[in-house]
């Protein structure tokens, strides 16, 4: 999967590193080219570390949720999901600056029954509004205790969302499922009866960060008298 980062990564990694192998091969007989060799590599410098895509540790509890993204926790607040689960819901937003690692990871084990791509307006990812009106890329991961809807949302740097996963495939928590180019937002959907594990503020690594846990599980009366 890192193949595919670097490969989306590309279209900067190699015009940025062919420019500074060339200008600092310029500076070398004349150090006025060290003014186009500095910015290059810089460019290439932050670029590599943008479409860095570390391993992580995965909490395999069937009842943890991880984190989906790289970020910052910025709201936890109850909401309407209109779109698939058609139901109240707790979302919990992480924001992504242009520093974190930009791949986002399935928060549960299970198959993603539902992919639909949103085209819309590009507000700073940091906007209260950019989760209604921003271009975006929800998804839906149906696991054993419930089904999360998973929304990728753009910002005013990231214009692009990539897909890695398709409608029907069955993958294991924490698997990179796509990425979003430059600052931007993941917003997971829980439910309402899950408990949430993270607070305002914190920061959290995708796949490795334990953002909530669900529900456990009771037998009813059916179950009982059996």
């Amino acid at each position: 999967m890192r193949f595919q980062t670097l490969f989306e990564g590309r279209h900067f990694l190699i015009p940025f590193g062919l420019g500074a192998i060339f200008f600092w091969w310029l500076a070398a007989d004349w150090s006025g080219w060290s003014w186009l060799a500095i910015p290059c590599t810089m460019g290439f410098i932050f670029c590599a570390n943008f479409f860095r895509d570390p391993d992580r540790h995965i909490p395999q509890e069937e009842d943890i949720i991880v984190a989906g993204a790289d970020g910052i926790i910025d709201a936890i607040e109850e909401v309407e999901e209109t779109e698939f689960i058609k139901g109240p819901s707790r979302r919990v937003s992480i924001f992504l600056n242009v520093f974190d690692v930009h791949v986002n990871r399935a928060p549960i084990a299970g198959r993603i029954v539902y992919q639909q791509h949103h085209p819309g307006t590009y507000l700073d990812a940091r906007s209260p509004y950019c989760h209604q009106k921003n271009e975006a890329l929800t998804w839906a991961f149906e696991g054993k205790q419930a089904t999360l809807v998973v929304r990728q949302i753009t910002g005013a740097i990231a214009r692009r969302i990539v897909p890695w996963s398709r409608t029907g495939e069955m993958v294991e928590k924490g698997h990179r499922f796509g990425m979003i180019r430059f600052g931007s937002r993941t917003d997971i959907y829980l439910p309402l009866d899950a408990e949430v594990l993270v607070s305002l503020g914190d920061r959290v690594e995708g796949g490795s960060s334990v953002l909530a846990r669900f529900a456990a599980k009771t037998e009813t009366t059916e179950q009982k008298a059996s």
